[in-house]
């Protein structure tokens, strides 16, 4: 998120859930909506039914496909080419929104340059599209009486995330589609308080509400709230943690509420790296495989054992509510910390309920300012929320940008990291599936989830499985520079010609042994979607 951040603040929805459905044109781009945002999928088919227009970009067939106006099969990892190409085409047929431009951004020359580089034939070239048709959906975006962009992780975990992102906000200023409704740029967020974490700052550069530690007068506030020295220097992403961890730099981690050994890329790095720590904390609902490798585990609560608040992906503040004790000797997370910081001496975590921690979050949270449990009990508030009459901001930037004018940044294309070649030629593509959710720590202990869905599958294009001797059924090698896999294939049209899906819910087939650890170099978000493999047939 961090080229949204450059240019809006945060890498927050500017819009609402309920406006998508009033938009007159929506920009659906490396997402599969239906299948990992099912409700807000919803949003944009209703959209599509009352006459709006929806465009896909999305190199896989996925079921909003159905509902759209125009796909793009994009090749993957061509996505900046795309955007570009759609903004040479605003830019030279006068379809920008000028006065938008003029009156709220800047930079603008510097972008209208960089869009030289965009040509149509070479944008044709490297996505794999007709001109015409990029042609035809720049003129759908930018002639619509207000446009939408949504996107999701096929966007953002790639080794140019940052620059995807940023060519989408380019993208909507270009044609004035933000502080309005039915507009913006609209990041759907992973899991249930992703947004949530990262406003209290589980960021290693910020303290809550994107507060940069490296600011001296903020660090000051909250030196002077919690009555200690705060270290200026940002600290480490996560992946540089576990880098770190492997080189013997961290010596310790305590990791709560994650399953890395399956969920991040070359698992077998991850699975090392906590092996050779000298301590292991991990706190979780279930025994995870993470968990397993821990020297000391404390059990959470869950969402129905414990009092609270989520933020979801349109900044929406909402409140937990207890429907049940806490099992066996499970706690809440928040009494674990204070618990823990206790006893081990700290001061100012005497704490007796988490709308106690609230009312601090919103004296040292400018866009918290308002929030306090009272006022979340009948639907909770979108942030900013300032003072405690504010109703909450369903639509950001409406009179300005965060930093004050939106900064255009000029727009390059850069290939994936890892490229096919004689050894590896196919790409791997990872994502998720309706019916699990990401390490399926919990949805694979369902049994109508796994009477639905009870292994992975690798997807190949019927041309490449003709090819290959690979028929529907089969049991398959996936093989990268990383490891290797053993799994059933699944022959569909959807999966493009050179490409493989996997999801990575399944600790029998842990995908992500393949999957590559290269990074976005502002972002730090590693390159999830785009791997080089082979595979073949197991005798």
């Amino acid at each position: 998120m961090a080229g949204l951040a450059t240019t809006f603040g945060s890498g927050a929805m500017t819009n609402s859930i309920a406006d998508l459905g009033q938009a007159a044109c929506i920009l659906a781009i490396g997402t599969n909506t239906t299948e990992a945002h099912p409700v807000i999928a919803l949003q944009l088919k209703q959209m599509a039914r009352r006459g709006g227009k929806l465009i896909v970009a999305n190199p896989h067939w996925i079921e909003l496909c159905r509902h759209a106006t125009m796909w793009l099969r994009q090749r993957p990892g061509s996505d900046v080419a795309l955007i570009g190409g759609m903004m040479r085409v605003i830019v030279d047929e006068g379809l920008a929104d000028s006065n938008f431009i003029q009156e709220r951004c800047e930079n603008f020359d510097a972008l209208r340059e960089s869009l030289a580089a965009f040509s149509l034939e070479r944008v044709s070239q490297i996505t794999g599209l007709p001109q015409e048709q990029i042609r035809e959906a720049a003129r759908l975006y930018a002639t619509s009486s207000s446009a939408a962009i949504v996107y999701a992780m096929g966007i953002t975990q790639s080794s140019h995330g940052t620059d995807n992102v940023q060519a989408l906000a380019d993208l909507a200023m270009l044609t004035g589609n933000i502080g309005k409704p039915g507009s913006g740029v609209n990041p759907l967020r992973g899991h249930n308080n992703v947004q949530g974490s990262c406003d209290m700052g589980c960021l290693p550069n910020v303290f809550t509400g994107y507060q940069s530690v490296a600011d001296g007068g903020i660090r000051e506030r909250f030196e002077a709230a919690w009555g200690v020295s705060l270290n200026p220097k940002p600290g480490l992403t996560l992946g540089e943690i576990f880098d770190a961890a492997h080189d013997g730099t961290v010596k310790a981690i305590y990791l709560v509420g994650e399953n890395p050994v399956i969920t991040d890329p070359n698992a077998a790095h991850i699975e090392e790296a906590l092996k050779r720590l000298e301590f292991l904390v991990v706190q979780d609902i279930f025994l995870s495989e993470t968990a397993r490798l821990a020297h000391v585990v404390l059990p959470a609560a869950s969402f129905a054992e414990k009092e609270g608040t989520f933020t979801n992906t349109e900044r929406r503040v909402q409140r937990v509510r207890q429907a049940i004790s806490p099992v066996g000797n499970s706690r809440p997370d928040w009494w674990i910390t204070v618990q823990l910081a206790m006893r081990l001496g700290a001061q100012g975590f005497s704490y007796e309920h988490p709308a106690e921690i609230m009312d601090e979050i919103a004296r040292l949270t400018a866009s918290y300012g308002g929030m306090a449990y009272h006022r979340l009990e009948n639907g909770g508030l979108q942030w900013p929320c300032p003072s405690p009459n504010h109703p909450g901001t369903s639509i950001l930037h409406r009179e300005a940008f965060t930093r004050g004018k939106g900064h255009f940044v000029p727009v390059e294309y850069r290939g994936s990291l890892e490229q096919p070649d004689e050894e590896y030629p196919l790409i791997l593509n990872t994502g998720r599936m309706l019916y699990h959710f990401h390490s399926s720590t919990l949805t694979r202990r369902v049994k109508g989830l796994r009477e639905l869905h009870s292994e992975e599958r690798v997807e190949i294009n019927p041309q490449d499985a003709v090819s290959l001797g690979i028929a529907d059924g089969d049991l398959v090698k996936v093989t990268s520079r990383r490891g290797a896999v053993t799994v059933r294939a699944k022959v569909a049209e959807g999966t493009p010609p050179g490409s493989l899906f996997m999801t990575f819910h399944f600790p029998d087939t842990v995908t992500n042994l393949l999957t590559q650890p290269g990074r976005d170099p502002v972002s730090k978000i590693p390159e999830l979607k785009f791997c080089a493999v082979r595979v073949a047939k197991v005798a």
